[in-house]
């Protein structure tokens, strides 16, 4: 059923008739928290602070996980029995880096993930994205996280080129149609990030690239509500319109910096690094920010999300050590255990 928002500002699920029983959600913990450390040493760490699963990384030269190494023999089902040992399941894949390379930026910043042309660069994305498929399937884990990419950004608006945006949407369909259908032979989806910089950033985008390759099976979401809320996008409108399509959730959140952000506006991301004082919204760990994770996580769990949500360290206020601890004590009394059972005194039962 198709509800319109509520008066109190809340949103009525639309893609499912009823909570399905057994729906269960997991707080989990992205593996790249601690890019230095061996990844056995990191699963350790997330385990003995309760977390129930982890997200680990599947781009090249990650120093955590050896993509190629995983693909020989019986090493890709020993990753695996290692995470179980320590009573943790992987629940997604990453491949941020590599993936953007599908549709670019193609310029000199994107050397450092691959030196060389254009369609050297293409070729790179394409092939790293096709072995996190192939990985996530001897793993047995649904979804590998990506950015989309977007060769020029500017394409958002109609000036100076019209057609710009239908080019990169042309772009799009070719370019991820491929890798679209070889995610449906390995049985896998591919998560997007959506982000600025990037064609899926917000959820009329997404709702339209959907149209563009015809609702392919494979395209997921996996949602950070921090990347949409500085966008200006409610997270959990997000949510009403493409629940059937979120696979993943990040656990991170966004401080709007209201005296910052007479300055700037939202639009002082990319100036300078990401972690800078000044900016109109600081990343922060789940609920240090402004997204309203009990809002969020009811309106995924009336859609029937079973997934995870993937801690996220961008905090850039707080340390690592600081943000596990808080991240897990906070979210996790707030995931939902089992759907309300209904009443059956006489004021109900008619």
């Amino acid at each position: 059923m198709d509800m319109a928002p509520c008066p109190s500002g809340s949103l009525l699920y639309k893609n499912k008739a009823h909570i399905t029983e057994g729906t269960v959600m997991k707080v989990g913990f992205c593996v790249v928290n601690y890019s230095e450390k061996p990844v056995e040493e990191v699963v350790k760490i997330a385990a003995d602070n309760g977390y129930e699963a982890v997200e680990l990384p599947a781009y090249n030269d990650n120093g955590q996980v050896d993509v190629d190494e995983m693909l020989k023999g019986n090493n890709a089902k020993n990753l695996k029995k290692m995470v179980e040992s320590y009573g943790l399941t992987i629940g997604s894949l990453s491949n941020h880096p590599d993936s953007a390379l599908v549709m670019g930026p193609y310029s000199k910043g994107m050397d450092s993930i691959c030196p060389g042309t254009k369609e050297e660069k293409i070729k790179f994305g394409m092939e790293s994205m096709i072995k996190s498929a192939q990985l996530a399937n001897a793993l047995e884990v649904p979804a590998v996280v990506a950015f989309s990419g977007m060769e020029n950004y500017g394409h958002i608006n109609d000036w100076p080129e019209p057609d710009g945006w239908k080019d990169e949407e042309e772009q799009f369909a070719e370019k991820w149609g491929y890798v679209f259908d070889k995610y449906k032979e390995y049985g896998v989806k591919v998560a997007f990030e959506p982000h600025p910089n990037n064609i899926v950033y917000d959820t009329q985008s997404t709702l339209r690239l959907l149209e563009v390759v015809d609702h392919h099976e494979s395209f997921a979401i996996n949602l950070d509500p921090a990347n949409i809320l500085f966008s200006g996008i409610d997270p959990q409108r997000f949510v009403y319109e493409l629940a059937d399509r979120i696979v993943l959730v990040h656990a991170k959140d966004c401080e709007i910096i209201q005296h910052q952000l007479a300055k700037g506006g939202l639009n002082m991301y990319m100036q300078a690094r990401w972690g800078r004082r000044d900016r109109s919204f600081r990343f922060r760990i789940p609920g240090w920010g402004d997204v309203n994770w009990k809002g969020l996580i009811s309106e995924l769990y009336l859609n029937g999300y079973d997934g995870v949500f993937n801690y996220e360290h961008e905090d850039v206020i707080m340390s690592r050590a600081d943000g596990v601890k808080k991240t897990i004590d906070y979210l996790k009394p707030l995931m939902i255990s089992a759907p309300y059972e209904g009443r059956s005194d006489k004021l109900f039962t008619k």
